[in-house]
């Protein structure tokens, strides 16, 4: 089980206005410190503290330890579900809007499984992001 991810950032304002516009719709809360920003989900009942079984995993951005400026990885992508096509492409509008890069609008992939619905974007420092559903509610490629 993935217990976090954490992706680097030269700027963390930049960073925040950019998560900001996709993290809180995805019920992700932000702590914020002089390391960087942590973004958690809620806890689950029975849960008595992140990372446990059936929690997804935190995810952080944070200035690099070793003081060199941050990179993204090349093949490296994160991804976050979201409820439906709509939200998808709301998210994804807000996020451009907010200082990222489009890596690819928002649709259905051939590569993918018929309800695979998923944008790619990259943010202020270059990471990566998908924003997926594959909500059987809303239409497949083939309806």
């Amino acid at each position: 089980m993935i217990a976090y991810v954490t992706v680097g950032a030269d700027d963390i304002a930049r960073a925040k206005r950019f998560y900001a516009a996709l993290l809180p719709a995805l019920n992700y809360g932000l702590k914020e410190g002089p390391e960087g920003l942590s973004y958690s989900l809620p806890l689950q009942p029975g849960q008595s503290q992140p990372g446990q079984s059936g929690a997804l995993p935190d995810f952080y951005v944070k200035p690099t330890f070793d003081g060199n400026p941050a990179t993204a990885g090349n093949g490296a992508m994160i991804a976050f579900e979201a409820s439906s096509q709509k939200q998808v492409r709301s998210l994804h509008s807000a996020a451009l809007a907010a200082g990222g890069s489009d890596a690819g609008q928002p649709g259905f992939r051939s590569s993918y499984g018929p309800r695979f619905y998923v944008g790619y974007l990259r943010d202020p420092q270059g990471n990566k992001i998908a924003l997926f559903s594959s909500n059987p509610k809303d239409p497949g490629r083939d309806n």
